[in-house]
């Protein structure tokens, strides 16, 4: 069985370093909020290119305490609403709405699954304070449009930044294109931990002292509490394993865009539709590689029976959910097709180039 993702043959490329690593963290006693964190920290802000980087306990976690911050500072406040695309991880919408924010779902643009840019002045109202945009897949999802629009609505630019670790736009990284950027490191991503992670950047020195403390109950001095925060800290074992393998994430992109290009050149078969490469290469990590075919459900069987294990990202889009029940009449018929149609392939720094092809060939037999 080709596996969708070998988290293990991932991991045992740096198992020299992360071994010690982890055994120099151990035997140092200390294990949370120490220099570790600090040094993943510094080198992420560093490598991102932004002001602040502040470890938390994962990627939802990052993404609440931005909020959380604003709503602290005065700079958003209850009822406010926020667009975010309809075909995102339900984890975008639930840091919304757990801060008594209301999202305001846009359509993704067909071709690309990130936010359609067009379809947003019309969305917005005297109550519009912020647009999430998520990098889906590993794609940047940006343009001087939206500035512009950001700058005519004063409005906060907040980036999911879960899937793009490393993605550029005009020689920035994501992370440090708006105002504030949430990551989560959990195991599958293309920067994983061994374990729950996540990090918040951003360049407001204010916005990132608030965000510090309100992952730390609340205070920035001890037993002295500010706000009523949340308990959402990166520990050191995970920043030890995360401050290893950030030295190679420009190195496994790469090799995930080699796949890339490989999967788009050599899938030859009508009833698949292939993600179009960006004309900048950089602008895309390919944290999946997610194709579309009316026959999605036949081709993953197929595939299954083939040896090649697929997922499916996602089955069902937010505001169809259970969860957000209140919202289940509503209609998008983009993001609609999109979930019943996306497939992700394996990809990996570490897929060998025989399971490359026997993805490409068993499609290409489809």
């Amino acid at each position: 069985m080709i596996k969708f993702l070998d988290l293990q043959k991932i991991n045992l490329q740096y198992q020299t370093e992360i071994e010690a690593r982890l055994l120099d963290t151990f035997r140092s006693g200390w294990y949370l909020l120490g220099n570790e964190v600090k040094n993943f920290e510094a080198n992420l802000a560093n490598y991102i290119g932004s002001h602040h980087a502040i470890g938390v306990a994962n990627g939802l976690d990052a993404l609440r305490l931005i909020f959380k911050a604003y709503l602290e500072l005065g700079q958003l406040k209850f009822g406010d609403e926020v667009i975010v695309p309809a075909n995102t991880y339900i984890a975008s919408v639930l840091a919304i709405t757990d801060n008594r924010l209301k999202p305001v779902f846009a359509e993704p643009d067909i071709d690309h699954y990130n936010l359609d840019i067009s379809k947003i002045e019309a969305l917005i109202t005297p109550k519009t304070k912020a647009i999430m945009v998520v990098h889906l897949y590993g794609q940047i999802s940006w343009s001087e449009e939206l500035e512009v629009l950001a700058k005519k609505y004063n409005l906060k630019i907040i980036e999911d930044n879960a899937q793009a670790i490393g993605a550029e736009w005009q020689g920035i990284k994501s992370g440090n294109l708006g105002d504030a950027t949430g990551f989560s490191f959990y195991p599958g991503k293309n920067l994983g931990a061994l374990g729950d992670g996540g990090a918040v950047t951003c360049k407001d020195d204010l916005l990132a002292k608030t965000i510090r403390a309100l992952a730390n109950y609340g205070s920035d001095e001890k037993y002295i509490n500010k706000y009523q925060g949340l308990n959402s800290r990166l520990d050191e074992i995970q920043a030890s394993v995360l401050d290893v393998k950030l030295k190679y994430i420009d190195a496994d992109n790469d090799k995930r865009r080699k796949i890339a290009e490989e999967y788009t050149a050599g899938i030859k078969n009508d009833k698949i539709i292939l993600p179009i490469l960006p004309s900048q290469p950089k602008e895309h990590v390919y944290h999946l590689f997610v194709i579309r075919t009316a026959k999605r459900d036949k081709l993953q069987k197929y595939l299954t029976e083939n040896g090649i294990q697929t997922l499916i990202h996602y089955p069902i889009p937010p505001h169809k959910q259970k969860a957000y029940k209140y919202y289940n009449n509503l209609s998008f018929p983009i993001t609609e097709k999109i979930h019943d149609e996306v497939l992700s392939l394996p990809i990996s720094p570490v897929m060998e180039e025989k399971e490359i092809q026997k993805v490409i060939d068993v499609i290409n037999s489809f």
